[in-house]
């Protein structure tokens, strides 16, 4: 079965996710980051979630996490929980 590792950062606006989206492209930190603005806990681990497979997340995120290129950011991702900024760390 696939695994993936990826970090995320939750807010609740689709803005400030753009906005975060066009940070870490011009080199912003995602840990600094996500450990800032994430409405996640796992915002105070740099937004990591470890690894997981398929369907042990929201359909909206899974399908990013196991379709999006590795290491790409991605976003916004729109679930029940808000709208995530998404970097796939790993995957196999």
């Amino acid at each position: 079965m696939p695994q993936a590792s990826a970090r995320h950062i939750l807010v609740e606006t689709e803005d400030q996710c753009n906005q975060l989206v066009q940070e870490l492209s011009n080199g912003g930190d995602f840990a600094a980051l996500a450990s800032s603005h994430s409405k996640c806990p796992s915002g105070q681990q740099g937004g990591e979630l470890g690894s997981f497979g398929p369907g042990q997340m929201v359909k909206e995120f899974d399908e990013a996490v196991f379709n999006g290129e590795v290491g790409a950011i991605q976003g916004p991702i729109k679930t029940q929980f808000g709208y995530h900024v998404l970097q796939v760390t790993e995957r196999s």
